[in-house]
């Protein structure tokens, strides 16, 4: 049935189809009936699949990546598909518009996506309310940014206000500085501002309260000095784990035709293409950490082939995005029963 579904919705603008779907999701979910239905079709209880990490129960290991509830608008609609967790975001401390439409691209020949929004959201006062009165009992990650026109110099002070905004309504936190869609914020990722910066978060951590997990998003562009540079850091900061990975700016090994690429533009590519990478990055920083480092692995999953792939490589839990895309709502339930007929455990 999805496929039909999505052969009719591809026709039209990526962002727009976005709105229209969700705002019917979230119409089924206001009504009681349509609700148990997508409960009784999308929910996952199987509680082999549990597991304990940072002192928070994870229901599955399957988790939607950050970039798709920008603005915490649809955590409870969501909830609903199955998910274990779910990542808002990424916020900054003011709302903006991020960059021109069109700016978010289908490439269906690869079954990936390429984005340059630009951390588009609506700011973090206006997110953490949502956040606060959602109704399901659902993990909620905030994923955090830096404004556009704040100066790289300055980044910690965005970092810090979007930190305190959401300290008591999320249960974990992703330092998002390796989207390409925002200029410099890259540069975030070398070894001196980042320790800089995550060093005055986990003092103001613990400054708050008894202190929740923070985590790392890197790029799968990095070198393995760089990497070794981040592993150097999470351990010196007492980091509880990283997020691997982002999007890339590769192009390499793609189907599309390099002039629809070129009439594309810039943007970070999402889907199967990165899967190899994101999972050569998991398994470096799990065996040159000694597996000191827990991990979410995101990048190309999309049946429970790929999210096993990613736990043996060393990762703790697994992020969706593109798939859920290209795969549908269905795609945690899938991947859940693939894990569970694979009888292999998950990594605690």
């Amino acid at each position: 049935m999805y496929k039909l579904i999505k052969k009719i919705l591809f026709f039209f603008d990526p962002e727009g189809v976005h709105t229209w779907v969700m705002n019917r999701l979230d119409f089924a979910y206001s009504v009681p009936f349509l609700r148990s239905i997508m409960e009784a079709k999308f929910k996952v209880d199987e509680p082999s699949l549990s597991q304990t990490i940072w002192g928070i129960t994870f229901p599955n290991p399957v988790g939607l990546a950050a970039g798709f509830d920008k603005n915490a608008k649809h955590i409870d609609t969501l909830a609903c598909l199955g998910f274990g967790f779910i990542e808002v975001g990424t916020l900054t401390p003011r709302g903006q518009g991020g960059n021109p439409q069109p700016r978010l691209f289908r490439l269906p020949k690869d079954e990936a996506l390429i984005n340059r929004m630009g951390f588009n959201n609506r700011g973090v006062i206006s997110a953490s309310p949502r956040i606060k009165k959602k109704k399901e009992q659902i993990i909620v990650g905030g994923n955090i940014g830096k404004n556009k026109e704040t100066p790289n110099e300055f980044a910690d002070v965005d970092y810090i206000q979007c930190f305190e905004q959401l300290y008591k309504v999320v249960d974990y936190f992703v330092v998002n500085v390796s989207s390409p869609n925002t200029p410099g914020l890259r540069q975030l990722q070398e070894k001196e501002p980042l320790m800089a910066l995550l060093g005055k978060l986990q003092e103001l951590n613990y400054r708050l309260g008894k202190g929740k997990p923070i985590l790392l998003k890197i790029a799968p562009d990095l070198t393995d000095s760089q990497l070794d540079d981040i592993i150097e850091i999470v351990q010196a900061t007492k980091l509880h784990g990283v997020v691997a990975t982002n999007t890339t700016i590769s192009r390499e090994g793609l189907h599309t035709s390099p002039k629809r690429l070129e009439d594309i533009g810039a943007g970070g590519l999402s889907g199967r293409p990165l899967r190899a990478r994101s999972t050569e990055v998991v398994k470096y920083i799990h065996e040159h950490s000694h597996g000191t480092i827990p991990i979410i692995a995101a990048g190309g999953i999309f049946t429970a082939e790929d999210a096993l792939e990613k736990l043996e490589a060393g990762a703790s839990l697994v992020q969706v995005y593109t798939g859920f895309i290209y795969e549908g709502p269905a795609i945690v339930r899938q991947i859940c029963e693939g894990l569970v007929k694979s009888g292999r455990f998950i990594k605690n």
